[in-house]
């Protein structure tokens, strides 16, 4: 089992950058697939963006792609947010599972993750 715990979120302006951390606990990230997920007020929560536990494979949700990058070292997993707007505020969640395969759609979904860390909150101011 392992334990996420995100980091990084705050209060930016429209155009700006934050770097978002999701720190695991209890083992290294070689046995999962990792993503990112983001819900807003009042919306279901969505998919941002997931790593395959090669680190080969990435893809991305439609409203984040080009200007957001998932990557890891090992121990943390990071989300480079670029470009960001006000439609990207929300509390952003990082979530790992150990599926061996999952489609696009598949991988998109909240329930294909098995953990999930507690949330930062992310906001942009226009």
């Amino acid at each position: 089992q392992v334990q996420l715990v995100e980091s990084g979120g705050g209060l930016v302006q429209a155009g700006g950058s934050l770097r978002l951390s999701c720190a695991a606990s209890g083992r290294t990230f070689s046995r999962y697939n990792l993503g990112w997920f983001r819900q807003a007020p009042g919306k279901e929560r969505e998919f941002v963006a997931r790593m395959t536990r090669s680190s080969i494979y990435t893809f991305y949700g439609d409203s984040v792609k080009g200007r957001f990058t998932i990557s890891n070292n090992g121990s943390t997993v990071y989300l480079q947010m670029n470009s960001l707007k006000p439609e990207d505020t929300a509390v952003y969640y990082c979530a790992a599972d150990t599926s061996a395969f999952c489609s696009r759609y598949e991988c998109s979904m909240v329930s294909t993750y098995e953990y999930w860390g507690q949330g930062t909150q992310v906001t942009v101011s226009s």
